[in-house]
């Protein structure tokens, strides 16, 4: 067994806390070209309202979302909004009411329950959805991309025409077929959005790796002796993760509509938990009567898809080479 030299080990040993300084120096460079993004800033601000709102969503919603109040409304009635400030307000008295009666600040809905309250706590269910979707997406995609992308012939022609079958159907139609195979639920609309996403992050992968495994360091790798799989995990991988990112976040706002459009149909999150798409669903007959069933959690819905896009267009710009020399 060849010994090692003592210069060699001791230079690499020199080295870790270079390499280490260099490495955080990256991280808050990268960290530094994404927050001078305004979009980016936007969108932080935005999602930071949105996860708070849901963290402390047992402090701000006076009700219990899934229970019906008691008042002297009849069951499953929708009522319009009921604000004690406003009952002696000349402009703002249609949305007042006496101290005798439950507060509500966006009405009920059909079951007697505070609307204002199932929005919030709506977003513990609709916010996780688009993060939980596509990092399930990018690591089955990543996998199948970077063995077609590095192993080439054969293997790359077998998994990318399949992900050309994936794509050749429309993501919503699949994800609703699926649905209907596996049957409605949480667990059934997630895997199917999961099912659909996974061709675009597989595809993305295996074009960066196909532009990686030609670089020179690769081949220097390759000419040390390290095994294919070592430098797929430690060289070609990391060096072709920055376009999953801006994919990824740009997908998040994707995979929350088609979720939320699941839930609309029936085939998601099952009564009597609040979700945004489901809530629409159910009271969409009633936009001209009680608007506010309707137009609050698709104003939620559709902040929570602009602050996603604003956040994966400034990581989008902030990783492009060409906007930051």
């Amino acid at each position: 067994m060849t010994a090692r030299p003592e210069g060699t080990a001791s230079a690499d040993v020199a080295t870790e806390p270079r390499m280490k300084s260099a490495r955080i120096a990256r991280i808050r460079e990268t960290l530094r070209n994404i927050l001078s993004q305004r979009s980016a800033q936007v969108g932080i601000v935005i999602l930071t309202f949105l996860v708070f709102s849901a963290v402390f969503a047992p402090v701000l919603a006076p009700y219990d979302p899934l229970d019906p109040l008691t008042g002297p409304d009849e069951p499953g009635r929708r009522a319009e909004p009921c604000i004690h400030a406003f009952y002696e307000l000349p402009i703002l008295g249609a949305w007042g009411c006496p101290e005798t009666e439950p507060e509500t600040y966006l009405g009920t809905d059909g079951n007697s329950r505070d609307i204002f309250s199932r929005v919030v706590y709506g977003g513990r269910l609709s916010l996780p959805i688009g993060p939980i979707v596509v990092g399930g997406a990018i690591l089955i995609g990543a996998l199948i991309g970077s063995v077609a992308g590095f192993a080439g012939g054969m293997s790359d022609n077998i998994l990318m025409r399949f992900m050309d079958i994936l794509l050749a159907f429309p993501a919503l139609i699949l994800a609703i077929a699926i649905v209907t195979v596996l049957g409605p639920g949480l667990v059934n609309s997630l895997a199917a959005v999961v099912i659909v996403s996974i061709p675009l992050y597989a595809r993305l992968t295996r074009s960066a790796v196909l532009s990686t495994r030609e670089h020179d360091y690769v081949t220097a790798s390759r000419a040390l002796g390290e095994s294919n799989s070592g430098i797929l995990r430690r060289r070609v991988l990391p060096n072709s993760i920055t376009p999953l990112i801006v994919a990824g976040s740009l997908g998040i706002a994707t995979a929350v509509l088609e979720v939320a459009a699941l839930s609309f149909l029936g085939l998601g999150i099952p009564e009597p938990f609040p979700e945004w798409g489901a809530m629409i669903g159910r009271d969409f007959n009633s936009i001209f009567t009680r608007p506010l069933l309707v137009l609050a959690p698709a104003f939620m819905l559709t902040i929570t898809v602009l602050g996603f896009n604003l956040l994966g267009d400034g990581l989008r710009d902030a990783f492009d080479p060409r906007l930051n020399r």
